[in-house]
Formats: structure tokens, sequence, C-alpha cells
């Protein structure tokens, strides 16, 4: 247990390190508008099962979207999560192509007991990226051309993100029914920059103009978990959660100003504003599971954001109600199998398909995907016969594809993303003894 602390504590300051100071360089064109790119957020156990999460129970893995999952922790046990991730990004539009690809933390996350019944949990995950950079050129021979402008090159570039600290509590009220609560901080900045250069550099103004916002507060989740245990190990979860809406402390910044080649500056607008009604709207999580403790488990879950509700600066009319439909199952042959390593192995598929919250050109961005995943389970502590231990390694992949309609006004966008976790299980103040 020792050694593995150290493991744990170790990574908790390198990822707390990189949530702050990182950002994933994935390019894409939907983070110009609103919050960025909203990232999947989960274990990587349940995103090789379609994100499924909230009708979930676990011993041994963490689900933070619903707080009431955290009252199936085992008595004086330990779960550490840390997640990174590699993704490509495949961009095509008017039968041209683009692709970039980024390595990156994704999750932090960790629990432990207070009691029987009665879990704790905190952790490190992603909210949204706000990274994508677009260059557009227009020279004579463009159909758009225009001689009173004459050539030049547009530069779009966004930086930034957000990202949430959360620590919450789960409690089983009953033999069926769990309760939890998650308080979560959000908080992050993106910048946006766009700027024009003319060719006809002497004799021009180039125009620049930049935004940045800010955001940051403190929200209360809650959850709720009913289980049933049926014949001959067989189980259903029923789960839900919400995430009320919520107004954040903001900075938002405009600037708009002129430059030429012979250093004169003209600034053409100035805008900096505070606010404590930067709104986030409400969303709801609801989930069904059924399985066989130790062998399968399918997963169904709806989730609801009311995004045409919210109120963000610099982003009026990009928003939309987003609604999306995920669904998994895991498979695990013989999880104590004395003679096999493959049949300990627990094997993941899933899906999710929706409607993103970014409305543009009048036109709402549709999302649908595909993953999968294992889990391999690593060596025991000393003493421990192999087939016990509950820690592992696990990786999942995931295929998401954005899209408009068959009119071809918005791009396609297919992103192809692996993630490897370690996942660490052990026990606190328990002493083994041998024979």
């Amino acid at each position: 247990m020792q050694n593995k602390l150290i493991i744990a504590i170790f990574i908790s300051l390198f990822s707390y390190s990189s949530a702050i100071n990182g950002q994933s360089q994935i390019n894409s064109p939907y983070s110009r508008f609103n919050l960025g790119t909203v990232e999947p957020s989960g274990s990587y156990r349940s995103q090789g099962m379609g994100g499924v999460s909230t009708a979930i129970r676990d011993n041994s893995s963490i689900y933070f979207s619903n707080p009431a999952s955290y009252s199936s922790l085992d008595t004086n046990s330990f779960v550490f999560d840390f997640g990174v991730a590699y993704g490509k990004n495949i961009l095509s539009s008017g039968g041209s192509k683009y692709s970039s690809d980024d390595m990156n933390f994704d999750h932090l996350i960790m629990g432990l007991p207070l009691a029987k019944g009665w879990g704790l949990s905190f952790g490190v995950i992603p909210f949204s990226n706000g990274y994508y950079s677009i260059i557009d050129q227009v020279l004579s021979t463009d159909p758009g051309y225009d001689p009173s402008t004459g050539e030049y090159t547009s530069f779009h570039k966004g930086t930034g993100g957000f990202y949430k600290v959360f620590a919450g509590t789960g409690i089983r009220l009953t033999r069926n029914f769990s309760a939890g609560v998650n308080m979560t901080y959000l908080l992050g900045s993106v910048t946006r920059t766009n700027y024009f250069n003319f060719a006809d550099y002497y004799n021009t103004f180039q125009d620049n103009n930049s935004e940045e916002l800010q955001l940051a507060g403190i929200n209360i989740e809650y959850g709720l978990q009913y289980t049933a245990s049926l014949k001959n190990d067989h189980f259903i979860n029923i789960g839900v959660s919400l995430t009320p809406d919520k107004n954040y402390t903001s900075r938002y910044k405009q600037l708009t100003y002129s430059y030429n080649a012979y250093g004169s500056a003209d600034t053409l607008g100035y805008n900096a504003e505070k606010s404590k009604s930067s709104n986030i709207p409400a969303t709801l999580r609801t989930g069904i599971s059924f399985g066989k403790i130790n062998k399968f488990t399918t997963a169904l879950d709806f989730i609801y954001t009311r995004w045409s509700k919210s109120n963000i600066p610099g982003s009026a009319g990009y928003m939309a109600d987003s609604r999306s439909i995920l669904f998994g199952a895991e498979y695990i042959p013989d999880k104590y199998s004395n003679y096999s390593f493959l049949k300990r192995m627990e094997y993941r598929i899933g899906g999710h398909i929706g409607n993103n919250y970014l409305i543009i050109n009048g036109e709402q961005v549709k999302e649908l995907g595909a993953s999968a995943g294992i889990s391999i389970p690593m060596k025991p502590a000393t003493g421990m016969p192999m087939n016990r231990s509950m820690s592992k390694t696990t990786l999942f992949f995931d295929y998401t594809k954005k899209y408009g309609s068959a009119s071809g006004i918005l791009p396609t966008e297919n992103r192809f993303t692996i993630g490897i976790s370690l996942n660490l299980y052990d026990y606190w103040f328990l002493k083994r003894k041998y024979d």
C-alpha cells in the first residue's frame, strides 16, 4: 500500500499542475464558439461503454456523474484513477481535409470510504476545450476576391479551456436507496484572436480583434440510485442526477484595433466587464443498468442540458438544448479464474448519439459515436493470489463524428481517441496476516 500511495500522491501533484497549465491542442473549428468543445467526462471504464455512468455502482471504480455511487466503495479500501488520452481529429469540408493530434492529461479521481455504506470522492476533470487554429488566404484568383480589399490572409486562433475540481460524498440510506452530493468548482478561461494581414502591407491598416472569457464559481450536484438484487446474482439499478443551473462570476474583455507598417495604431473598441450572472444551464441525467455481479453489465443513459436558457458573454445565438443517448455493455468471462489471464480481463463496448449544444448558421450540430475498451488486471500485492488483484490498467477507444445536414454547410469532424488509465485499488489500515 505504501508504494501505491506514494505513486498516487506524485501523480496527483503532476495532474493538478497539468490541469492548470496544460491544454489539449486538438484543432477543432467547433471550439470557436461558447465555452469551446464540451469534453466527455468519466472514468475510462465508463467511456469504453459509450459514457454510461448514471446507474452503475462498483466498488473498484468511481462514477462521479452520480455521487450516490460513492456509497458502493468497500470499507477500508482506497481507489485511485489517473488517465491520459491521445486524440486525432480529421476535419473535412468542401473536398479538403485537415488533421491534428495531441496527447494530454484527462482526469484524476480518488475515492475512499468514511464508514460502511458511506463514501468520499474528489478529483480534477476536464469540462471544455477552446483550442483552434484556422488560416484562410484570399488571392486575386479566388471567387470571393474583392479588388477594393486586395489579397489578404486571415488568422483565427483560440486557446484555453475550463475544468472542474470536485469533492463529493454518497451514503446508503436504506438497503436499496443511496443519495449523494458533489461540490464542484468550475474555473478557467478561453482567449480568441482574429487578425487580418493585407498583401498591400504599406498602404493599409491591419485589423486585430480579440476576446477573453474567464469563469469561476461553485455549484452543488445531486444524485440518487436505487438498486435491487435479483435471483442468481443478477441486479438492476436505476439512477438520476442533477447539476442545477448556476450563475458564475465572469470577466469578459473585447479589444479591436488596427495598425500599419509605420507603427501607427488605433484602438477601435475596448470593452471589459465583470458579471456574476453568467449562467451555465442545468443538466439532468437518468439511467438504468442490468447485469450479473462479476459477470456482465448493460446500461442506458439519457442526458439533457438546457443550453438555450444559458447566458454566456459573447455566445448569444450559438446555443441550443442538447440531448444524448448513451448505451454500453461490459463482459468478464471469469473474474477469479486461476488458469486464464484472458478470462480475468474485462471487455467493453458502447455507443452514443445526440445533438451538440452548438447552433451554427441556423443549424444544430449532430453527434454520434462508438467506443470499446478493456481492463487488464495488475500484479497483486505480495501475499495475495493472482486472481484477487483489484487494481488494473484500463484502455478505451472512441470514435465521435460531428456533422450537419446533407447540404454540407457545416464541416464534418471525425475524432479518434485512445486513452489509458491507471486504476489502483488497495486497503487502508489493514494488516495482512500469513501462516
